[in-house]
């Protein structure tokens, strides 16, 4: 069975806007051999759009070398984009309807053979967790304030238990932390 990841980058106040986080090399060729592990990548339709306008090759002259790791490895990526509005999303995507359906259609996906999946963004993520889908979580804990949401797992009916299984520094200050559920 393939482990569902997920992996989040966070300020110390909880942000998960993606602007918020410090953008540097050494994150970004964690994130890129992060993806390299994946079968395939399970995002939501918000995320989904949002990666695709950033990474979608061909990539704009002005990304930095150091981006190109990451941005070649999510555009190639095999995608899953939960959505019930979509109906041909391209970048290497199929869709998954969700709804009622979305804890058999990750648990078929999960049962096939292979090195695992990973997730991102808030609400996917959240509804993954309430169904105790997600295997490992990875968070990267930004050294910075950000003063506002979005914040995770709002409206999880318990807390989740985790136990640390690892942990990453970066020289930006950044520590990315992985868990698994403690079950």
């Amino acid at each position: 069975m393939r482990p569902l990841r997920y992996s989040i980058n966070v300020t110390l106040d909880g942000c998960v806007d993606h602007r918020e986080g410090v953008a540097d090399p050494s994150l970004h060729r964690h994130a890129a051999e992060t993806l390299a592990r994946a079968d395939a990548l399970i995002f939501g339709r918000r995320i989904y759009t949002l990666m695709e306008d950033a990474w979608r090759s061909p990539f704009p002259p002005s990304m930095p070398d150091w981006m190109h790791p990451f941005a070649e490895t999510i555009d190639a990526a095999k995608k899953y984009v939960v959505s019930t509005t979509l109906e041909a999303p391209g970048w290497n995507a199929d869709v998954l309807r969700g709804g009622d359906s979305l804890e058999d259609e990750i648990r078929e996906l999960k049962a096939q053979p292979g090195e695992g999946l990973y997730t991102g963004g808030v609400t996917l993520p959240t509804a993954l967790a309430r169904l105790d889908l997600i295997d490992e979580y990875e968070f990267i804990v930004h050294p910075r304030v950000a003063g506002h949401g979005p914040y995770l797992f709002g409206g999880l009916p318990s807390p989740i238990e985790l136990t640390p299984i690892g942990e990453t520094r970066f020289g930006s200050g950044a520590v990315a932390t992985r868990y698994i559920p403690a079950r």
